[in-house]
């Protein structure tokens, strides 16, 4: 990843960070009630992350957050054309997710992943339907239109840079890479450890998934 990007990221999510911080002092956010598994609140309770979004599904449905009401969500940004990064991501977070379910099944059915595409250029529903097959059975991956998918990474402070490079028609995206954790009413719960072992990943769900 380029120094410029990772740049980008730095300052654009130590930015998104103290502004939640000084929200939560000032009190413009009301506190949390809710508790994870745990009993303990979430590390991102409160924050303002994620939002409301229409997308296209690897089955070409439109598909809306409010699709998911009720459902804790596993959401992740990436591209099918990823080289190393998002593949390595995505196997370690649905490796961990099908250790959840090992653990205990009537949990891990609550949860609903989520695969958002950075490069809508590429990342057709078709393409997509075949990419997200590769990790879990019920991984949903959703695309749009640029504009769309732009708006949506802002809601989710996911930041990404196309690398344009005239002599060929291959490309890279550059991209932050968060993997988040939300509730069922869609709000924003933990960061999962996709560098980590699946059995992290079982075990950070376990303490927020009731």
């Amino acid at each position: 990843m380029s120094g410029f990007i990772m740049n980008k990221i730095y300052n654009f999510l130590t930015t998104s960070l103290a502004v939640i911080l000084l929200s939560a002092l000032a009190g413009c956010n009301p506190p949390s009630n809710s508790t994870g598994a745990s009993g303990q609140e979430p590390p991102l309770a409160g924050a303002k992350i994620g939002g409301e979004f229409t997308l296209t599904n690897q089955d070409g449905e439109k598909a809306s957050d409010t699709d998911f009401s009720g459902q804790y969500r596993i959401v992740y940004f990436g591209y099918s054309y990823c080289p190393d990064v998002c593949p390595i991501d995505l196997a370690n977070l649905m490796l961990g997710l099908k250790q959840a379910e090992k653990d205990d099944a009537d949990r891990a059915v609550k949860i609903q992943p989520l695969f958002i595409t950075i490069d809508p250029e590429r990342d057709t529903p078709e393409v997509l339907k075949q990419y997200v097959a590769n990790f879990h059975p019920r991984l949903i991956g959703l695309t749009g239109k640029p504009e769309e998918i732009a708006e949506v990474a802002k809601k989710f402070l996911i930041i990404y840079d196309k690398r344009d490079d005239e002599s060929t028609t291959e490309y890279l995206v550059d991209h932050s890479r968060q993997a988040y954790l939300f509730g069922p009413n869609g709000e924003p719960l933990a960061l999962l450890s996709f560098d980590g072992t699946p059995r992290q990943v079982a075990d950070e769900i376990a303490q927020w998934v009731s």
